[in-house]
């Protein structure tokens, strides 16, 4: 009944109770947190300051547990650090309130921001946090702030620095510090100091060291100083820096090295003109040099050394085609339609003509004008327009300067027609003004404009026609012309041969009545004002490309050492003449470089020597246009020494040549030089020490070398040939296929050329001598010389005397006896012939013996009269007896000895010239005479006579 009691009034309050409880736990709401906080934290703590403070709610409060935050959890962020590195605590449960803090020390030098999550969640339903409900995820921005833990370290210990005296800089140089801090404000350096005192230095906030005042090299030449920094946290570098300054003389811009004076050995090769030179600019800052190094060498020949020899010469070696003609000749009696032009001496013995534009006119004849025929030729020449020394035309005004001037004027027969050409300069253009048929085809002009024509400078130039091709070679290069159709009113040329060079005929001048033959009666037109050489035509096919090039060929100029060391950005350019040599580059160091490469080359064995005057102009160009640099001209002159003189020595040939005298009459004569050698060599001064051990080994004390003659000469000594009676031979074949020209009077032969030694000895040894049958000649002598290089080298005098040997039957002939005769009635005229030499007749006409002749006479006669004599002196001894022998040389002490002057040794005069008879010594002693007789009596006796002549031996007659 009571347990009935008890569940009726208990039961019902229990449930009731337990209904309550139960409402009271349920947790229904999440917590709550920000979207996003910014945090800070200092390197030397650990504390996140965040904001908005971290604070969670939960709707569920008052409620136990499930309105309560029970913590925060951290979740990784962009980075995948912040969950290590950083956690979030409670520290009020009711209030939600946490804190973030880091687990580790940060560091800013490493990584300054940080990024991570983090989330909210309450107590749940129970102390043991059942069905505990989490916030959403929020964004938590750390940032480190940076601590001043570092001092500024400089980044170089040691700054150095040259700058010139007397002036005051901006900026000497720069130092420059580094702070390790990450912020701003600590890592940046906020100004510099300069800690030695008394320094006439000043450093600004960025580490720029100017001078205060300007420095004396004199008075103190380095300054020494310590710089140190400090960064905005007042930190001060650990290590302070040193700062040198030197203080260099006062800088002059321009060039350092140059020598003014150059000199150059022959056969050297290439030499470097500037090995030391280097351009100083101060400092200041240039972005553009250009240097221009100028060989003047006008002074030599037609503008550079080339092969000193003639132009024809020039032709010769070079390979060019045969068949040229002079146009401008030295005047001679065949060409003399040049003997009133003016001519000027040059160097390289090439005859140079001076135009003055009115009355210097040369009017080709018309034997040579026939000639040149056709529309294939070749026509070159030399030419400075201006020129030196050239008197202006008196009828020239300054208005009509400008008139075309021409060089060249021909009109020629081509086959029945008649062509037409004219050469011109008019300003700097040059014009080939060609007509091919005066009578049908209508003109052409070609047109170049070029600045050789009017630079006042020599220049080559080479035109060939090929109509209607036409190739123009200046200084040995190319140029293409402009083609001009001439359709003016041109009044036909009359249809005949003429040729002028300086001018053109008139108007006048194109009728057949006019007068050729005086040059005074001309009316010229378009005369030329300058200088022209070596003018030449050659019919036929044009000349190749290789023998112009060879023609023009210096032998000397300007040159780049090595291309390949050429550094970038440089440029180098030579001029065809190679006079002018152009350096352009961007670079200091590249130009000074390529400066000292610049050289000098000479090809020439033999090269003329003299002085070669020598510039250098400099241009340069600078971002600051009105400050720039500017250079004056450097002049300076190379010198070319006196060459090694090679010897030409002329050898193999006796200085007598004896024949019969039928020989010298043949057809052919007698050959004069046929064992001529000729030998050319340099000579060098060798080491005396050496020269004992090699006194047989003469071939090293010189160098043979590969040479060409230009001439050899023959001249007869005395009187000249007799044309009538004498003659010299010379094999024309041998002239004609080598090329060669000969020139043979009377006075003289003349073989000009330029040719090898082995042509010349070839020509040389076809000399031959011949006589008229019944020429009264006894003797002969001829003397034979030859050069090189434009008769720049000689070589010695080689004499030939020719004798000529007659038999005894031709001596009884009554002109031979007459001979005699006044050979003895004159024998003062003879005295030379005593002592071995014989003097020349001076009368041309007369018939003397020679000395062979004279001496076989008288010896013939003295023999006659000695036999006589002794036998009357025999027939005298056996009378007489011993007193008679006696008596017999008393009377020979009473000979008359004057026949005895006479040398009876009819070789005995030719051997001692030879060379075979001791030397002439004692040629004043007086003579003695000894005659001896054998003691027996017997028919065998004789008379041995001793007579001592005037070189000193003994003879025995």
């Amino acid at each position: 009944m009571l347990l009935l009691l008890f569940f009726l009034l208990v039961y019902p309050l229990l449930l009731l109770l337990s209904s309550t409880l139960c409402l009271d736990s349920t947790n229904k709401h999440k917590p709550w947190i920000e979207t996003e906080y910014q945090g800070i934290v200092m390197e030397n703590d650990n504390t996140v300051l965040l904001n908005p403070p971290l604070f969670a709610l939960d709707k569920d409060a008052p409620l136990h547990y499930a309105g309560e935050i029970c913590g925060f959890r951290v979740h990784n962020g962009p980075s995948g650090s912040g969950s290590v590195q950083f956690e979030a605590v409670v520290l009020d449960r009711s209030t939600g309130e946490g804190l973030v803090r880091s687990k580790m020390p940060l560091d800013c030098e490493s990584q300054r921001e940080h990024s991570f999550t983090i989330q909210a969640y309450d107590c749940g339903e129970g102390p043991d946090g059942v069905n505990s409900k989490k916030s959403h995820k929020a964004t938590v921005h750390v940032r480190v702030n940076d601590v001043n833990e570092f001092s500024p370290v400089f980044v170089d210990r040691r700054y150095e620095a040259s700058v010139p005296e007397g002036r005051l800089f901006d900026r000497i140089v720069r130092v420059e510090a580094l702070d390790a801090d990450c912020s701003p404000q600590y890592s940046q350096i906020c100004f510099y100091d300069i800690i030695t005192p008394n320094v006439p230095f000043a450093i600004d906030n960025d580490g720029n060291i100017k001078n205060t005042e300007p420095l004396d090299s004199k008075r103190q030449r380095v300054h020494t100083f310590w710089v140190t920094a400090f960064d905005c946290g007042k930190n001060r570098a650990q290590a302070d820096t040193q700062v040198v300054v030197t203080v260099k003389p006062s800088c002059k811009p321009g060039w350092i090295g140059w020598t003014k004076r150059v000199e150059y050995t022959p056969g050297s090769g290439s030499i470097p003109l500037f090995p030391s030179l280097h351009l100083e600019t101060c400092e200041e800052t240039v972005w553009n040099i250009q240097a221009t190094v100028e060989l003047q060498t006008g002074h030599i020949g037609k503008g550079c050394d080339r092969d000193s020899y003639s132009d024809r010469s020039v032709r010769r070696l070079c390979g060019a085609v045969r068949g040229e003609v002079d146009l401008l000749p030295p005047p001679s009696p065949a060409a003399n339609w040049t003997s009133a032009l003016p001519t000027l001496p040059s160097s390289d013995s090439s005859l140079v003509f001076s135009f003055n534009g009115s009355n210097h006119v040369a009017m080709v004849p018309d034997s040579v004008v026939a000639a040149l025929s056709g529309d294939h030729f070749t026509l070159q020449l030399w030419m400075r327009r201006g020129g030196a020394n050239i008197q202006p035309a008196t009828t020239q005004t300054k208005g009509n300067r400008k008139d075309e001037e021409t060089i060249v004027c021909s009109t020629v027969r081509n086959d029945d027609s008649f062509s037409h050409y004219s050469l011109s300069v008019h300003g700097c253009r040059l014009s080939l003004f060609y007509w091919p048929d005066v009578s049908a085809a209508r003109p052409v002009k070609f047109l170049w404009k070029l600045e050789q024509v009017c630079d006042s400078e020599w220049h080559h130039l080479s035109l060939s026609v090929q109509f209607p091709s036409v190739t123009l070679y200046v200084d040995g290069v190319t140029f293409d012309p402009a083609l001009i159709h001439d359709n003016g009113a041109i009044p036909n040329p009359a249809p005949r041969q003429r040729m002028f060079i300086g001018a053109c005929w008139g108007k006048s001048m194109l009728s057949e009545s006019t007068i050729f033959r005086q040059l005074n009666d001309v009316k010229y037109v378009g005369g030329y004002h300058g200088l022209l050489s070596g003018v030449t035509v050659r019919p036929g096919s044009v000349e190749p490309h290789s023998v112009v090039e060879c023609l023009y060929a210096c032998r000397e100029g300007l040159d780049f050492g090595d291309l390949e060391t050429l550094g970038s950005g440089m440029k180098v350019h030579v001029n065809p003449s190679q006079s002018v040599l152009v350096l352009e580059g961007d670079d200091i160091e590249s130009f000074n470089r390529a400066v000292q490469q610049v050289t000098y080359r000479n090809s020439l064995r033999f090269a003329t020597p003299g002085v070669r005057p020598l510039k250098l102009t400099t241009s340069l160009r600078c971002f600051n246009e009105e400050s720039c640099l500017s250079l004056k001209q450097l002049e300076g002159y190379l010198v070319v020494l006196q060459p090694d003189a090679p010897q030409i020595s002329l050898s193999g040939v006796g200085p007598h040549l004896a024949r019969p005298a039928p020989e010298f009459e043949g057809p052919r004569g007698v050959p004069l030089f046929p064992e001529l050698r000729i030998v050319c060599s340099l000579s060098h001064a060798v080491n005396t020490a050496l020269k004992m051990y090699y006194w047989n080994f003469r071939t090293l004390m010189s160098d043979a070398v590969a040479h060409t003659l230009d001439g050899c000469e023959v001249q007869p000594l005395g009187e000249e040939l007799n044309p009538e009676r004498e003659e010299l031979l010379v094999d024309m074949d041998v002239v004609r296929e080598r090329g060669l020209e000969i020139i043979n009077t009377t006075a003289y032969i003349a073989i000009t050329g330029a040719e090898s030694i082995s042509v010349y000895e070839d020509v040389l040894r076809s000399v031959r001598y011949r006589l008229a049958k019944g020429s009264a000649r006894f003797e002969r002598r001829f003397r034979l010389s030859c050069s090189e290089m434009n008769g720049r080298y000689t070589s010695n005098e080689l004499t030939l005397e020719v004798n000529f040997l007659h038999s005894l039957d031709n001596l009884y002939h009554p002109s031979h006896l007459l001979a005699s005769q006044q050979q003895f009635l004159h024998p003062s005229h003879h005295a030379g012939e005593l002592s071995g030499h014989t003097l020349p007749n001076p009368h041309r006409d007369s018939v003397v013996p020679g000395a062979a002749t004279v001496i076989i006479m008288v010896c013939v006669g003295f023999l006659v009269v000695m036999v006589i004599l002794g036998v009357f002196r025999i027939r005298s001894i056996h009378r007489r007896g011993e007193g008679a022998r006696g008596g017999s040389k008393e009377g020979s002490g009473q000979w008359d000895d004057s026949a005895l002057t006479i040398i009876v040794n009819p070789m005995e005069s030719y051997e001692s010239r030879m060379g075979i008879a001791a030397d002439t010594e004692g040629e004043g002693e007086e003579e003695e005479e000894v005659v001896e007789s054998p003691d027996d009596g017997g028919d065998d006796q004789r008379i041995i006579i001793k007579k001592e002549g005037r070189d000193g031996n003994a003879r025995r007659y």
